[in-house]
């Protein structure tokens, strides 16, 4: 199971490097990795999704909060949080296909962000799911190179039943 993770550390040189020493340490992978400052200077939040069962989960909990430069951790439980990942897509693409491309671009909400002569570039930020899916109605054309920020999460307002 994957589960997503709100960490707050203190912004300081080699905080990242400590956090990802301690998931290789203990043989923990990270399938998702997003880090950046918050309203506060002093403090950066990671976005880690991980895939693992309970036990695993409850295991990186506690590893993650004898970090001294961790402030807080929580698990986000699914449908409590709103997640979204920026991706860059250049595709593949003949003179005749370029219309049929910026028209799929069009209907998922993606902009595109650089013509060339043989290829496109499309910047698309939305869920895993729905990047999964323009990904596979631009995948007949070729994708040549895919660029990934990682999951990057925020709680909702307020809980939906």
């Amino acid at each position: 199971m994957k589960y997503t993770l709100s960490v707050l550390v203190e912004n300081h040189f080699g905080v990242l490097s400590k956090v990802a020493g301690l998931f290789s340490r203990r043989g923990f992978n990270i399938e998702s990795l997003s880090v950046g400052e918050t309203e506060d200077a002093g403090i950066s939040r990671m976005t880690i999704v991980v895939d693992g069962d309970d036990y695993t989960l409850e295991q990186i909990e506690k590893q993650l909060n004898k970090v001294i430069p961790v402030i807080k951790v929580r698990v986000l439980p699914e449908g409590t949080y709103i997640e979204r990942e920026l991706t860059l897509i250049k595709v593949s693409c003949t003179n005749q296909q370029r219309p049929d491309i910026m028209k799929v671009a069009e209907l998922m909400g993606a902009r595109i962000v650089d013509v060339g002569s043989n290829c496109m570039s499309l910047e698309f930020t939305d869920t895993r799911r729905r990047t999964g899916v323009l990904l596979s109605l631009l995948k007949p054309y070729g994708i040549r190179e895919l660029v990934r920020t990682g999951l990057t999460a925020i709680e909702k307002s307020s809980k939906q039943s």
